[in-house]
């Protein structure tokens, strides 16, 4: 019988303990068919993070983990998951217990009953929906000009950084997550293999003034599924607004994508973003599947 230790919290994970939750979140991916940590989370785990990591091991190994963000002004969040071998074994209550009592936020990736039903059971309500959208990109794509006086060019690293902050700053100035990106989160993610300046467009008018950009990001083919475009992050400066230059942006990201040779793009989108939503549903996208945040 595996004996279960109790979680430990800790600010950084040694080498072994990254291999452990990462291996553990594969596991989980193949289970479930969906990947239990965000990005965001992934980039904690593997370098020195603004978070604690909460181990719930066994003798026979790491059984979940947990990562929680005690600086998010709007109060504690992170996310959880229980390797598939050890579920129904009470590691996901110790977790929780472990991140501590009072209000606090998880995310759920996929809209799984098994989820909702943890989460309702531990006090947790749903709060916020996150739609994942794709559309493929060999379906014929609208003539959308760039507004008159702007130009597109590609993001420059060592030069583009503090304009790029500012704009993004500002144009998600009400995003609990995007709003927040500081320079450490940027360059953090200008050293992944993925970055390739030449797919993050940014918009500027004639004195070189950053209007707005579409970053996008290539997934690469794993398993069974082929390499995927990502909108990854797309912003307006309202400061700067030009009429017509989300949708003009959204398509010049499109056709670079497709440039490439990939056949299908993906984003995420808030449910409560009806505007935005109703734009990349203008565009072709349609709903694929959907993350949710859980607040107690």
């Amino acid at each position: 019988m595996m004996t279960a230790q109790p979680v430990r919290t800790v600010d950084r994970l040694s080498a072994s303990e990254v291999s452990d939750v990462l291996a553990l979140a594969d596991d989980a991916q193949a289970a479930d068919g969906v990947y239990p940590l965000s990005e965001d989370v992934v980039l904690q785990v593997r370098h020195p993070s603004r978070g604690v990591h909460l181990l719930s091991a066994t003798d026979d190994g790491l059984a979940g983990y947990a990562f929680l963000d005690r600086s998010d002004p709007e109060g504690p969040a992170g996310e959880l998951v229980v390797a598939p071998r050890f579920r129904r074994r009470g590691h996901g209550s110790a977790l929780l217990a472990a991140a501590g009592a009072g209000p606090m936020r998880f995310w759920a990736h996929g809209d799984e009953p098994a989820a909702r039903a943890f989460a309702e059971k531990a006090g947790f309500a749903r709060v916020r929906v996150l739609f994942q959208m794709r559309r493929s990109l060999t379906d014929p794509l609208p003539d959308v000009p760039l507004p008159a006086g702007v130009t597109l060019r590609g993001f420059r690293p060592g030069h583009d950084e503090a304009a790029w902050l500012g704009v993004n700053a500002r144009a998600f100035a009400h995003h609990p997550e995007q709003g927040r990106w500081t320079l450490d989160d940027l360059r953090m993610r200008e050293e992944e293999p993925w970055f390739d300046p030449a797919g993050f467009l940014l918009a500027v008018d004639i004195e070189d003034r950053l209007l707005g950009f579409h970053w996008t990001k290539v997934h690469p083919a794993t398993g069974d599924d082929p390499a995927i475009g990502e909108i990854y992050v797309l912003g307006v400066d309202p400061g700067g607004h030009r009429r017509g230059l989300g949708r003009a942006l959204s398509v010049a990201g499109l056709r670079h994508l497709a440039g490439t040779g990939l056949t299908s793009a993906m984003l995420y989108a808030d449910e409560s973003n009806e505007p935005a939503v109703a734009l990349y549903k203008r565009l072709g996208f349609e709903i694929y599947a959907a993350d949710v945040s859980y607040q107690r």
